[in-house]
C-alpha cells in the first residue's frame, strides 16, 4: 500500500484540496537550471484537437515528465499525480491569461454566458499511467466593465485558467454550476480518490 505520493504541480489550490482529503504528498517541481529542455510541457493545442483530448494529453504529459524528474533525482519510487485545467467556450480552448488586458478580454467573453471547465488528472508510477477527466458547466452573470477591471486589478486572475478562481472573489460572478466544485478549482476530488485507489493509496478506507 502506498502511504504518500508526489504532486507535480505548483498550484496552491491543488495542494489545499489534497490536504482536504488527507492525502500525504511531496511537491515535485523543477528547480532552476534542471533539465531545462523538459522544464515545461508544451501546452500548444494540436490542430483540430478537441478540448477533452487536449486537457487529458497535457495532464498525462505532466505526470510522465514528473516521473522522469523523480528518476533524475534518484527519489523514492512513488506515484506522481499531475493535473491540467482549461476552459472551453464555443469550441475554443481558454487557458491562463497572458496579461491583465488578456484577462479582461477573457472575462468579457465569459460575461453572461455558460462555459465548460475541464480538469484532467493523471498518475504515473513508471510502469503505468492512468488519467481521468472531470467536466463542469459554469454560468456567469452579466458583468459590468468596471467590476471586471476591479477584479483583474486584484491580480487573482493571472495564474488561473479562464482568468478566474471560483474559490476567490470571482465567486460573486457565478450564477450557476453543474458538476464538480473541486474540479473547477483544479483537482476533482471524486476522480482523484478513485485514481489514488487504483495506485494503492486508498482514501478514507
Amino acid at each position: 500500500m502506498v502511504n504518500r505520493i508526489y504532486l507535480a504541480s505548483r498550484s496552491p489550490r491543488r495542494r489545499e484540496l489534497l490536504r482536504q482529503i488527507g492525502v500525504r504528498f511531496e511537491l515535485l517541481v523543477f528547480r532552476g537550471g534542471e533539465r531545462g529542455e523538459d522544464a515545461d510541457v508544451d501546452e500548444t493545442p494540436f490542430p483540430d484537437e478537441s478540448v477533452e483530448r487536449y486537457v487529458e494529453r497535457i495532464a498525462l504529459s505532466k505526470a510522465e515528465a514528473g516521473f522522469r524528474r523523480l528518476r533524475w533525482r534518484h527519489l523514492p519510487n512513488l506515484p506522481v499525480l499531475a493535473a491540467d485545467t482549461t476552459l472551453e467556450l464555443n469550441g475554443q480552448i481558454i487557458g491562463k491569461p497572458e496579461s491583465a488586458a488578456d484577462a479582461q478580454a477573457i472575462l468579457e467573453r465569459l460575461s453572461g454566458r455558460e462555459h465548460r471547465v475541464l480538469t484532467a488528472i493523471a498518475m504515473s508510477d513508471g510502469e503505468r499511467t492512468r488519467s481521468a477527466l472531470s467536466i463542469s458547466q459554469v454560468r456567469f452573470r452579466k458583468l459590468e466593465t468596471g467590476e471586471i477591471r476591479s477584479y483583474v486589478a486584484t491580480g487573482e486572475p493571472m495564474d488561473k485558467a479562464g482568468a478566474y478562481g471560483i474559490q476567490g472573489r470571482a465567486a460573486v460572478f457565478i450564477e450557476d454550476i453543474h458538476g464538480s466544485y473541486s474540479g473547477i478549482m483544479g483537482l476533482p476530488l471524486f476522480e482523484t480518490a478513485q485514481l489514488l485507489d487504483t495506485f494503492g493509496y486508498p482514501v478514507l478506507k
